[in-house]
């Protein structure tokens, strides 16, 4: 579903080069269940945002569902971006204004699916991860953990196949982050390829295929991510 091939990517800071990757190979099949590690600059975020379609490899090739990516227009990867992958990031980036199930509508407002549809649509992703009855409530009234799983009903209320998650406990108590960890894992046993990158060991041990990053390369890349959920406590 995903490979990456010798994919290098180097940034400028200020007037020095950053190798965020280099020469990254990975094949990730359909869902599967990953954690990235590593310490800060070690490439982590840098490789989600080029799964993500975020960003684009100087060199080498990343194929999605056999599709040559890197050579695409903008349009063509925000089309592939709106069908295959959902995001979820350590800042929720609601809207204040906005009620939980706008928030929610969001991306399906901006994809022109009718009103009566998104809503419905809104509605069922909410019971799913638990928030139905807090459709009315604005993020102000909402908790730490309430909020990353309205965070997660928007990322997936466009059915991804793919979702990425970047320090998606990052900002939570232990509390809301299991309950955010549960949400995240039943979504993968529903089929949905989960990729978290993480500085948390134990969300990290969590995952069933355990990549770690130093430099911009993937150091070690162990476990099955095909394998039963475990069962590690946070």
């Amino acid at each position: 579903m995903i490979e990456l091939q010798d994919v290098n990517k180097t940034y400028l800071v200020g007037e020095s080069p950053l190798r965020a990757l280099r020469d990254v190979n990975i094949t990730i099949d359909a869902g599967e269940y990953l954690s990235v590690m590593g310490p800060s600059g070690s490439g982590k975020s840098t490789l989600l945002n080029m799964v993500g379609l975020l960003d684009r490899p100087d060199s080498g090739s990343y194929r999605l569902e056999g599709t040559a990516t890197e050579e695409l227009g903008e349009e063509l990867r925000a089309r592939l971006r709106a069908d295959y992958v959902g995001f979820i990031f350590q800042a929720f980036h609601l809207i204040n204004r906005l009620t939980t199930l706008e928030n929610v509508e969001l991306p399906m407002m901006l994809s022109g699916i009718a009103p009566k549809k998104r809503r419905q649509s809104a509605l069922d992703v909410l019971e799913q991860v638990g928030l139905a009855d807090r459709a009315g409530h604005r993020p102000n009234q909402l908790s730490g953990g309430q909020l990353q799983r309205v965070a997660i009903a928007r990322a997936i209320v466009m059915r991804p196949r793919i979702l990425l998650a970047d320090e998606p406990t990052g900002n939570l108590d232990q509390a809301s982050g299991a309950e955010v960890v549960e949400v995240l894992e039943n979504l993968n046993r529903e089929g949905i390829t989960l990729l978290v990158v993480t500085h948390d060991a134990q969300l990290g041990k969590r995952a069933l295929r355990r990549i770690r990053m130093v430099d911009g390369q993937i150091e070690t890349d162990t476990g099955d991510g095909n394998a039963p959920a475990g069962s590690t406590a946070l």
